[in-house]
C-alpha cells in the first residue's frame, strides 16, 4: 500500500522512580499523542476512519530489551501500529521513595510518532 506521512510527533516520557524502561516509554507515547489533533486527516485528505491511519512509534530508551512492546502499542488509540524501539534517552540518578517504586534511578524515553495515511484508499474532498 502507497502510504504517505502525514505527521511526526515527538514525546517524552520518564518512570522517576524505579527505572522502568516501558512505563517510560507509555508516558513518551502518550506526550507526543496528546500534542496532536490529526483533524487534517478526516478535513483535507479526506479520512474517514481514524482505524485506516497507520501509526510508527520509534522508542529510544538506554534499556530497548525491557520494554513490553505490546503495552507500548496500546497506548496508541486508533489505527494500524507498529514499534521499534532503539538505544537511547538516558538515565540518571534521583531519589528513592519506596512507596513510589523500587531503586533512585530515573529513566528517560523519546518517542517518535509517524502518522501515515494511504492516499489511494482516502477520498479527497
Amino acid at each position: 500500500m502507497p502510504f504517505k506521512r502525514y505527521v511526526v510527533e515527538l514525546g517524552y516520557g520518564a518512570d522517576l522512580h524505579g527505572g522502568d524502561a516501558t512505563k517510560a516509554a507509555k508516558r513518551a507515547v502518550k506526550d507526543a499523542i496528546s500534542r496532536s489533533c490529526l483533524c487534517g486527516l478526516f478535513e483535507i485528505v479526506g479520512m474517514n476512519d481514524p482505524a485506516a491511519m497507520h501509526v510508527k512509534v520509534r522508542i529510544g530508551c538506554p534499556k530497548p530489551e525491557e520494554v513490553d512492546g505490546r503495552e507500548v502499542l496500546d497506548v496508541v488509540p486508533f489505527g494500524s501500529k507498529e514499534l521499534e524501539v532503539v538505544e537511547g534517552g538516558l538515565t540518571t540518578r534521583g531519589v528513592e521513595v519506596s512507596s513510589l517504586g523500587c531503586g533512585d534511578t530515573i529513566l528517560v524515553a523519546v518517542a517518535s510518532l509517524t502518522v501515515c495515511v494511504n492516499i489511494n484508499e482516502t477520498a479527497l474532498p
